[in-house]
Protein backbone atom coordinates (compact mmCIF):
# COMPACT_ATOMS: atom_id res chain seq x y z
CA UNK A 1 0.00 0.00 0.00
CA UNK A 2 0.95 3.76 -1.32
CA UNK A 3 0.12 6.36 1.28
CA UNK A 4 0.94 9.81 1.65
CA UNK A 5 -0.63 12.51 3.80
CA UNK A 6 -1.15 16.17 3.40
CA UNK A 7 -2.30 18.86 6.15
CA UNK A 8 -4.00 22.01 4.60
CA UNK A 9 -2.58 24.90 5.30
CA UNK A 10 -4.22 28.06 5.90
CA UNK A 11 -3.03 29.71 2.50
CA UNK A 12 -5.32 27.30 0.70
CA UNK A 13 -8.52 27.30 3.10
CA UNK A 14 -11.46 27.63 1.07
CA UNK A 15 -9.85 26.24 -2.30
CA UNK A 16 -10.85 23.20 -4.03
CA UNK A 17 -8.65 19.89 -3.61
CA UNK A 18 -7.90 19.74 -6.86
CA UNK A 19 -6.38 23.43 -6.65
CA UNK A 20 -4.70 21.92 -3.19
CA UNK A 21 -3.51 18.92 -4.72
CA UNK A 22 -2.44 20.85 -7.94
CA UNK A 23 -1.11 23.99 -7.22
CA UNK A 24 0.45 22.93 -3.42
CA UNK A 25 1.59 19.64 -3.70
CA UNK A 26 2.49 19.14 -7.32
CA UNK A 27 -0.08 15.89 -7.84
CA UNK A 28 -0.51 15.04 -11.19
CA UNK A 29 -3.91 15.40 -13.03
CA UNK A 30 -3.09 11.70 -14.09
CA UNK A 31 -2.45 10.53 -10.37
CA UNK A 32 -5.90 12.55 -9.26
CA UNK A 33 -7.38 10.93 -12.26
CA UNK A 34 -6.65 7.23 -11.35
CA UNK A 35 -7.40 8.05 -7.34
CA UNK A 36 -10.87 9.54 -8.29
CA UNK A 37 -11.87 5.73 -9.77
CA UNK A 38 -10.99 4.00 -6.65
CA UNK A 39 -12.76 2.84 -3.71
CA UNK A 40 -12.27 2.83 -0.02
CA UNK A 41 -10.10 1.88 1.40
CA UNK A 42 -8.16 3.80 -1.62
CA UNK A 43 -8.78 6.83 -3.27
CA UNK A 44 -8.59 10.65 -2.24
CA UNK A 45 -9.89 10.35 1.42
CA UNK A 46 -10.54 12.96 4.11
CA UNK A 47 -11.20 11.72 7.63
CA UNK A 48 -11.39 8.03 5.57
CA UNK A 49 -13.90 8.97 3.82
CA UNK A 50 -14.19 9.63 -0.21
CA UNK A 51 -13.59 13.62 -1.01
CA UNK A 52 -13.96 14.64 -4.84
CA UNK A 53 -11.72 16.84 -6.98
CA UNK A 54 -14.51 20.03 -6.72
CA UNK A 55 -14.43 19.59 -2.94
CA UNK A 56 -13.74 22.10 -0.70
CA UNK A 57 -10.69 21.80 1.81
CA UNK A 58 -10.75 23.88 5.22
CA UNK A 59 -6.87 24.82 6.89
CA UNK A 60 -5.82 21.91 8.73
CA UNK A 61 -7.95 19.36 6.86
CA UNK A 62 -5.95 15.66 6.55
CA UNK A 63 -5.75 14.95 2.85
CA UNK A 64 -5.17 11.55 2.11
CA UNK A 65 -4.19 9.88 -1.32
CA UNK A 66 -4.16 6.01 -1.24
CA UNK A 67 -3.64 3.49 -3.39
CA UNK A 68 -2.93 -0.16 -3.84
CA UNK A 69 0.74 -1.14 -4.73
CA UNK A 70 0.53 -2.95 -8.36
CA UNK A 71 2.70 -6.32 -8.97
CA UNK A 72 6.03 -6.04 -10.39
CA UNK A 73 6.04 -6.62 -13.95
CA UNK A 74 9.76 -7.87 -14.15
CA UNK A 75 10.91 -10.89 -13.47
CA UNK A 76 13.86 -10.74 -10.40
CA UNK A 77 17.11 -10.36 -11.20
CA UNK A 78 20.07 -10.68 -9.03
CA UNK A 79 22.82 -8.81 -10.79
CA UNK A 80 25.07 -6.13 -8.72
CA UNK A 81 24.35 -2.44 -10.20
CA UNK A 82 25.63 0.39 -7.80
CA UNK A 83 23.30 2.36 -6.23
CA UNK A 84 23.79 6.22 -5.33
CA UNK A 85 20.69 7.40 -3.55
CA UNK A 86 17.86 5.35 -2.25
CA UNK A 87 15.30 6.18 0.35
CA UNK A 88 11.16 4.83 0.73
CA UNK A 89 10.43 7.87 -2.28
CA UNK A 90 13.11 6.65 -5.02
CA UNK A 91 16.13 4.75 -6.02
CA UNK A 92 19.23 6.01 -8.70
CA UNK A 93 20.88 3.51 -10.25
CA UNK A 94 24.43 3.57 -12.32
CA UNK A 95 23.59 1.59 -15.15
CA UNK A 96 26.40 -0.55 -16.47
CA UNK A 97 26.42 -0.73 -20.50
CA UNK A 98 24.70 -4.00 -22.20
CA UNK A 99 21.86 -3.54 -19.91
CA UNK A 100 18.35 -2.19 -21.61
CA UNK A 101 16.21 -0.33 -18.86
CA UNK A 102 13.42 -2.21 -19.93
CA UNK A 103 12.74 -5.64 -21.65
CA UNK A 104 13.08 -5.78 -25.66
CA UNK A 105 12.98 -8.74 -27.87
CA UNK A 106 16.48 -9.53 -27.24
CA UNK A 107 16.53 -8.87 -23.19
CA UNK A 108 13.56 -9.93 -21.45
CA UNK A 109 15.00 -10.84 -18.02
CA UNK A 110 18.25 -9.02 -17.87
CA UNK A 111 17.14 -5.05 -17.80
CA UNK A 112 17.94 -2.74 -15.05
CA UNK A 113 13.72 -3.51 -14.16
CA UNK A 114 14.34 -7.07 -13.45
CA UNK A 115 17.37 -5.47 -11.42
CA UNK A 116 15.02 -3.01 -9.27
CA UNK A 117 12.33 -5.92 -8.88
CA UNK A 118 15.03 -8.17 -6.98
CA UNK A 119 16.00 -5.07 -5.02
CA UNK A 120 11.97 -4.91 -3.97
CA UNK A 121 12.01 -8.52 -3.49
CA UNK A 122 14.69 -8.37 -1.02
CA UNK A 123 13.00 -5.87 0.58
CA UNK A 124 9.50 -7.49 0.93
CA UNK A 125 7.98 -5.72 -1.79
CA UNK A 126 6.49 -5.91 -5.41
CA UNK A 127 6.50 -2.87 -7.15
CA UNK A 128 6.67 -1.59 -10.34
CA UNK A 129 9.47 0.08 -12.27
CA UNK A 130 8.90 3.35 -12.71
CA UNK A 131 12.24 5.06 -13.99
CA UNK A 132 12.23 8.76 -14.50
CA UNK A 133 14.76 8.67 -17.20
CA UNK A 134 16.01 5.87 -19.51
CA UNK A 135 19.57 5.07 -20.84
CA UNK A 136 19.92 3.41 -24.22
CA UNK A 137 21.29 -0.20 -23.70
CA UNK A 138 25.17 0.73 -24.06
CA UNK A 139 24.87 4.10 -22.36
CA UNK A 140 25.97 4.00 -18.36
CA UNK A 141 25.29 5.68 -15.99
CA UNK A 142 22.19 7.63 -13.99
CA UNK A 143 19.06 6.40 -14.25
CA UNK A 144 16.46 7.58 -10.96
CA UNK A 145 13.84 5.22 -10.63
CA UNK A 146 10.43 6.57 -8.40
CA UNK A 147 8.83 4.12 -5.96
CA UNK A 148 5.79 5.54 -5.86
CA UNK A 149 2.99 7.13 -8.14
CA UNK A 150 3.46 10.36 -6.59
CA UNK A 151 6.96 10.66 -6.55
CA UNK A 152 6.92 9.46 -10.61
CA UNK A 153 5.04 12.66 -11.64
CA UNK A 154 6.96 14.94 -9.29
CA UNK A 155 9.84 13.94 -10.83
CA UNK A 156 9.32 13.76 -14.35
CA UNK A 157 10.68 16.13 -16.40
CA UNK A 158 12.53 17.65 -13.52
CA UNK A 159 15.46 15.37 -13.27
CA UNK A 160 18.61 17.74 -14.66
CA UNK A 161 21.40 15.65 -16.41
CA UNK A 162 24.60 16.06 -17.30
CA UNK A 163 26.72 13.62 -19.61
CA UNK A 164 30.22 12.94 -20.56
CA UNK A 165 30.72 11.61 -24.32
CA UNK A 166 34.05 10.89 -25.74
CA UNK A 167 34.27 12.23 -30.01
CA UNK A 168 35.58 11.28 -33.16
CA UNK A 169 37.49 14.70 -33.61
CA UNK A 170 37.07 18.12 -31.37
CA UNK A 171 34.55 20.82 -32.81
CA UNK A 172 36.22 24.16 -33.97
CA UNK A 173 33.63 25.26 -31.84
CA UNK A 174 34.75 24.65 -28.25
CA UNK A 175 31.15 25.39 -26.83
CA UNK A 176 27.44 25.45 -28.54
CA UNK A 177 24.01 24.53 -28.85
CA UNK A 178 22.59 22.08 -31.50
CA UNK A 179 18.86 23.14 -32.08
CA UNK A 180 17.76 20.52 -34.61
CA UNK A 181 14.85 18.60 -34.74
CA UNK A 182 14.90 14.97 -34.65
CA UNK A 183 13.10 12.18 -36.43
CA UNK A 184 13.12 8.30 -36.87
CA UNK A 185 14.48 7.34 -40.03
CA UNK A 186 11.81 4.67 -40.52
CA UNK A 187 8.77 2.95 -39.10
CA UNK A 188 10.82 -0.30 -38.67
CA UNK A 189 14.53 0.79 -37.00
CA UNK A 190 15.42 2.52 -33.80
CA UNK A 191 17.68 4.62 -35.95
CA UNK A 192 17.10 8.54 -35.98
CA UNK A 193 17.97 11.57 -38.20
CA UNK A 194 18.03 15.21 -38.04
CA UNK A 195 15.26 16.55 -40.40
CA UNK A 196 13.43 19.64 -40.68
CA UNK A 197 9.92 17.64 -39.97
CA UNK A 198 11.69 16.00 -37.00
CA UNK A 199 10.76 16.80 -32.98
CA UNK A 200 12.48 19.98 -31.79
CA UNK A 201 15.91 18.82 -30.19
CA UNK A 202 18.37 21.43 -28.16
CA UNK A 203 21.68 19.70 -26.92
CA UNK A 204 24.38 22.15 -25.06
CA UNK A 205 27.94 20.69 -25.47
CA UNK A 206 31.33 21.85 -23.40
CA UNK A 207 34.56 20.38 -24.61
CA UNK A 208 36.75 19.56 -21.99
CA UNK A 209 39.74 18.46 -23.16
CA UNK A 210 41.32 16.42 -25.97
CA UNK A 211 44.17 14.76 -27.25
CA UNK A 212 44.76 11.55 -30.04
CA UNK A 213 41.79 12.74 -32.11
CA UNK A 214 39.07 12.83 -29.91
CA UNK A 215 37.83 15.29 -27.06
CA UNK A 216 35.91 14.76 -24.31
CA UNK A 217 32.73 17.20 -23.84
CA UNK A 218 30.11 17.41 -21.44
CA UNK A 219 26.54 18.04 -22.64
CA UNK A 220 23.23 18.55 -21.20
CA UNK A 221 19.61 18.46 -22.37
CA UNK A 222 16.65 21.01 -23.09
CA UNK A 223 14.86 17.96 -24.91
CA UNK A 224 14.77 14.12 -24.67
CA UNK A 225 14.50 13.07 -27.71
CA UNK A 226 15.74 9.10 -28.61
CA UNK A 227 19.58 8.91 -29.06
CA UNK A 228 19.38 12.66 -29.05
CA UNK A 229 22.82 13.32 -28.15
CA UNK A 230 24.19 10.95 -30.94
CA UNK A 231 22.04 12.06 -33.83
CA UNK A 232 23.30 15.79 -32.78
CA UNK A 233 27.17 15.17 -32.41
CA UNK A 234 26.95 12.80 -35.72
CA UNK A 235 24.98 15.51 -37.34
CA UNK A 236 28.01 18.62 -36.14
CA UNK A 237 30.48 15.82 -38.21
CA UNK A 238 32.17 14.41 -34.36
CA UNK A 239 30.10 11.45 -33.87
CA UNK A 240 30.72 9.60 -30.55
CA UNK A 241 33.76 7.25 -30.11
CA UNK A 242 32.70 3.53 -30.27
CA UNK A 243 28.97 4.40 -32.09
CA UNK A 244 29.21 2.98 -35.59
CA UNK A 245 25.36 3.25 -36.10
CA UNK A 246 25.80 7.53 -36.61
CA UNK A 247 29.65 7.03 -37.95
CA UNK A 248 31.89 6.91 -34.99
CA UNK A 249 34.93 4.60 -35.00
CA UNK A 250 35.54 1.54 -32.90
CA UNK A 251 39.39 1.93 -32.07
CA UNK A 252 38.93 2.91 -28.85
CA UNK A 253 35.82 1.45 -27.05
CA UNK A 254 33.19 -1.09 -28.44
CA UNK A 255 29.99 0.93 -27.44
CA UNK A 256 29.02 4.44 -27.98
CA UNK A 257 31.04 6.39 -25.28
CA UNK A 258 28.41 8.28 -23.45
CA UNK A 259 28.18 8.43 -19.85
CA UNK A 260 25.42 9.75 -17.63
CA UNK A 261 27.28 10.97 -15.17
CA UNK A 262 25.38 13.91 -12.25
CA UNK A 263 21.76 14.50 -11.68
CA UNK A 264 20.18 17.25 -9.84
CA UNK A 265 16.60 16.83 -8.38
CA UNK A 266 14.41 18.36 -5.46
CA UNK A 267 13.06 15.42 -3.40
CA UNK A 268 9.19 14.84 -4.13
CA UNK A 269 8.85 14.85 -0.38
CA UNK A 270 11.35 16.66 1.35
CA UNK A 271 11.87 19.30 -1.19
CA UNK A 272 15.27 18.85 -0.18
CA UNK A 273 17.97 19.43 -3.27
CA UNK A 274 19.58 16.29 -4.25
CA UNK A 275 22.99 16.15 -6.55
CA UNK A 276 24.54 12.70 -7.25
CA UNK A 277 27.64 11.91 -9.36
CA UNK A 278 27.91 8.78 -10.97
CA UNK A 279 31.37 7.08 -12.04
CA UNK A 280 32.71 6.06 -14.63
CA UNK A 281 32.90 2.56 -15.59
CA UNK A 282 35.82 0.76 -16.53
CA UNK A 283 35.25 0.56 -20.49
CA UNK A 284 34.77 4.14 -20.63
CA UNK A 285 37.89 4.99 -18.63
CA UNK A 286 39.85 2.93 -20.40
CA UNK A 287 38.89 4.97 -23.81
CA UNK A 288 39.83 7.97 -22.14
CA UNK A 289 43.52 6.06 -21.29
CA UNK A 290 43.68 4.91 -24.84
CA UNK A 291 43.42 8.15 -26.60
CA UNK A 292 45.57 10.38 -24.24
CA UNK A 293 43.31 12.27 -21.83
CA UNK A 294 42.81 12.47 -18.85
CA UNK A 295 40.25 11.50 -16.35
CA UNK A 296 38.18 14.18 -15.10
CA UNK A 297 38.81 15.22 -11.48
CA UNK A 298 35.86 14.02 -9.24
CA UNK A 299 34.06 11.39 -11.49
Amino acid sequence: MGELVFVVPASFDGCAVSDFLRRGKGVSYRLMKTLKRMDPPWGLLRDEMLIRTIDTVRAGDRIVLRWPEQEAASVPLAAQVPVLYEDASLVVFNKPWNMPCHPVRKHQDDTLGNVFAARCAAQGQTLPFRPVNRLDKDTTGIVVAAKDPYAASKLAGNVEKEYLAILCGCPDEKSGTIDAPIRRVDPVHILREVSPDGQRAVTHYAIIAEKGGYSLARLWLETGRTHQIRVHMSYLGYPLAGDVWYGGDSLIIDRQALHCFRCRFLHPISGEQIELTAPLDDTFVQALRQSGIQKPDGI
